[in-house]
């Protein structure tokens, strides 16, 4: 076979797959433009006063892993003290932090130590001491030795007292009301939903003090505005079409509500993955379906929490190495599951989507750059097939992500200012020239990483979202 052969059934590959991955996607954007209109066609219709009461909700442990984080550990448990919701506690587990994130806590909040015996129902490190807020009875930190979120996360588990655990970031702030739209759908299902998670949106560019958003902004830094139209891509479009039909594998570490009786036994969050908010869900997905339990896992757009992103090149390849070798981590770790009947839709859908297109799709797209480029210099019919792939690519990337843009204004309206829509707009359009060839090669070099056996992913610093 010629080189001209193999370079032109290369080329048809790629577009083959492109044309396969773009179809996917459509169906899925359909079918979040039909749910997400249909849920906030009823939502806004309908008041959330009767889930303030204790007697319709379920009492949440609130679990904050925190590893330096002084930057704004205080204001985002202000602002978790602030939500509207009835019965809760908040769980701060220091893990270890080199700063001054547990001191400030113990200041702030005037915190004494307290004695108490922790039930181990899930490994963790030793915990060194607890203590308890004076002022608020409801909020506990723990000390504990350094074992990374994770581990964090399992002693806050093995601490908490209510029967519903809520993992959130330190440097996260909530929106008052999003305990009580992320708890709606597991207390109107009479908990046939046993986890749900909510929306996380960029707080980079807001004006937040003392753990509220007074106001909503968008920052003038490109990989901000990038990272904001990618996530309103990955979470308006994306999880609510797999949620629709309990597809879905991912909820979001930086905010999501579990069934602590579930997370207990599927054996809490595992310590030898980066990815162990996925690899959570996808454990209990297969618990439920080797014990035949029919459970629900959802996605629920509204409540949201706002986080903070890197806004520099070399923190944000950090990041995108590590969420790729996560995926790898939690896809791999479970890969009987792959066109396993016995796992229904999540072993024929999921799991080929997220192996196909999230794990493999970028070695493809790189692939696909590379010949590109090849071609300009080629010519003839190589040219062809590089003006076609291209056009392929912006419709994947590029238009899809402008579309986004459309869902978030048509349905949560959360950007006040129409300037801020039209920048997005525009940003959008340019993903494919860009952005989304950077953000494909760093997950080629997670890949690349693993290949190797390299397991750092280096320190992430944050300024803090609050003032």
């Amino acid at each position: 076979m010629s080189l001209q052969n193999i370079s032109i059934y290369f080329a048809l590959f790629i577009m083959m797959y492109m044309i396969i991955v773009i179809s996917f996607y459509s169906v899925v954007m359909l079918i979040s433009v039909i749910q997400l209109r249909k849920e906030y066609k009823l939502d806004r219709e309908k008041s959330f006063s009767d889930y303030t009461e204790d007697i319709f909700t379920k009492p949440v442990s609130i679990i904050v892993p925190a590893f330096n984080e002084e930057a704004g550990i205080v204001h985002s448990i202000r602002s978790l003290l602030s939500i509207n919701y009835p019965v809760f506690e908040i769980v701060v587990v220091n893990d270890g932090s080199s700063d001054c994130t547990m001191e400030r806590l113990i200041e702030h909040y005037d915190m004494k130590e307290i004695k108490k015996v922790i039930r181990r129902q899930v490994d963790s490190k030793p915990i060194k001491k607890v203590f308890q807020s004076r002022m608020l009875p409801s909020l506990f930190l723990i000390d504990k030795e350094n074992g990374g979120k994770a581990d964090a996360l399992n002693a806050g588990l093995n601490f908490s007292h209510y029967p519903y655990v809520c993992s959130l970031d330190g440097d996260s702030v909530l929106e008052r009301d999003a305990f009580l739209k992320v708890m709606k759908p597991i207390i109107d299902s009479n908990e046939e939903v046993i986890a749900s998670g909510g929306s996380i949106r960029i707080a980079n560019g807001c004006d937040i003090r003392n753990g509220e958003v007074l106001k909503i902004g968008l920052s003038s830094n490109p990989l901000v505005i990038m990272q904001v139209i990618e996530y309103l891509r990955a979470f308006l479009m994306g999880r609510i079409g797999l949620s629709r039909h309990n597809l879905l594998l991912i909820i979001s570490g930086a905010f999501g509500v579990f069934s602590k009786q579930w997370v207990v036994k599927a054996g809490g969050y595992r310590t030898d993955t980066v990815g162990e908010d996925m690899e959570l869900v996808v454990r209990i997905h297969r618990l439920l379906k080797e014990t035949g339990t029919k459970k629900r896992i959802v996605y629920v757009p509204d409540p949201v929490c706002w986080t903070e992103v890197p806004e520099t090149m070399k923190y944000l390849k950090r990041q995108r190495r590590r969420w790729h070798r996560g995926l790898f981590e939690s896809l791999w770790s479970h890969r009987k599951l792959t066109l396993n009947p016995r796992y229904g839709p999540i072993g024929f859908i999921s799991f080929p989507y997220f192996w196909l297109v999230e794990f493999f799709g970028p070695i493809v797209e790189l692939s696909g750059y590379i010949f590109v480029f090849i071609s300009l210099f080629a010519g003839g019919i190589y040219l062809e097939f590089a003006i076609l792939i291209f056009l392929l690519s912006c419709l994947y990337g590029s238009l899809f992500s402008a579309f986004a843009i459309l869902l978030e204004e048509w349905s949560l309206r959360k950007y006040p200012k129409i300037s801020a829509l039209l920048k997005l707009f525009f940003y959008s359009l340019t993903e494919t020239l860009w952005y989304r060839p950077l953000t494909v090669f760093w997950r080629c070099q997670g890949i690349w990483q693993m290949i190797k056996g390299e397991n750092g992913w280096g320190e992430m610093k944050r300024k803090g979202v609050s003032q």
